[in-house]
């Protein structure tokens, strides 16, 4: 087939090559503008315009794509059979969506209806969840509202953050694309719209869901610490200096501890959360970095702070 392909991020990445490989045409590229990062703020590019670059694809940045004749020409130029989006980062408009015969195909990382949004993967590991999955549906005018095409779940492990889940949807989720396009080509692949009375939300990301809610309980406090990796993260405070918590692990069970409230039975450090049944649950804090110093271990902060049982967390 003859396609477009629109996407930013890492994950998008291999759906590019995977596309390519399959011997599919991918005449163009569309990304987002290089953008400043870093303390440096030198101007990146993309992950997927570093790929295009490499697999030697034309390539586009607009800063807009709605009102944009002459992206709208060179879109329309290619003739594509179909428009593959993925996290590209913009709402796509609907002369894009009415343009190719097999429509703009998006693959999202979330089992939908579950987890519409920018951040499915972080929403699902802080949800809890033991399960999640990739889908490619047909887009539409809403968000992530349009039929759905294929899925593939998979199991979320104990030890996944949303940084070691993301490469392995990204990689099931470029051979469910490859798999979509060959069914639609021959026509055994049926859309199904999405039940939304089953709709659930993954909203961007804002640093205030990093901060750790003591009256949480420890399991949800470890789940949001895992889903919200490498920003927000998960930090609280200590004696008035920002702290920031890499890794934790709940506690044994049936420890009393005020929610907040801080125990070191030697070199281990432990903070009493809450529970929605009122019964007390605890979290042990393994890693930790203080406001302008290295991150370290439990044992090094404990023999370098000082800290004592009974202290607090977060006021």
């Amino acid at each position: 087939m003859i396609l477009a392909f629109c996407g930013t991020p890492r994950f998008a990445v291999p759906t590019l090559e995977k596309l390519v490989d399959a011997g599919h045409s991918v005449p163009l590229v569309v990304t987002q503008p290089d953008r400043p990062r870093g303390r440096g703020m030198e101007m990146t590019a993309s992950p997927v315009k570093d790929a295009a670059v490499h697999l030697g694809i034309p390539l586009v940045q607009p800063a807009a794509i709605k009102n944009n004749p002459e992206f709208r020409e060179r879109l329309a130029a290619i003739h594509p059979d179909a428009i593959i989006v993925v996290g590209y980062g913009r709402i796509i408009p609907q002369w894009m969506i009415d343009l190719p015969r097999l429509g703009n195909l998006n693959l999202h990382a979330s089992l939908l209806p579950k987890y519409r949004g920018a951040a499915p993967i972080q929403w699902a590991i802080a949800s809890g969840e033991s399960v999640t999955g990739v889908t490619t549906m047909r887009i539409d005018a809403g968000l992530d509202t349009g039929d759905i095409l294929m899925q593939r779940e998979i199991s979320i492990a104990l030890e996944d953050t949303a940084e070691l889940l993301g490469p392995k949807l990204a990689s099931i989720g470029a051979d469910l694309m490859v798999e979509t396009l060959r069914g639609l080509e021959n026509g055994q692949l049926r859309a199904i719209p999405q039940d939304d009375s089953q709709a659930t939300l993954a909203p961007i990301l804002k640093k205030e869901d990093g901060r750790m809610d003591f009256a949480r309980s420890a399991a949800d406090l470890f789940n949001r610490l895992r889903g919200f990796q490498p920003w927000p993260g998960a930090f609280t405070s200590y004696k008035g200096k920002s702290l920031q918590v890499h890794r934790a692990q709940p506690s044994q069970p049936g420890l009393q501890l005020p929610p907040g409230q801080v125990l070191v039975e030697g070199t281990r450090l432990l903070v009493g959360c809450g529970n929605p049944s009122n019964a007390a649950t605890a979290l042990e804090l393994l890693e930790l970095q203080l406001e302008g110093k290295r991150r370290m271990n439990a044992q090094e902060f404990v023999n370098g702070y000082r800290p004592r049982s009974g202290d607090y967390l977060g006021q």
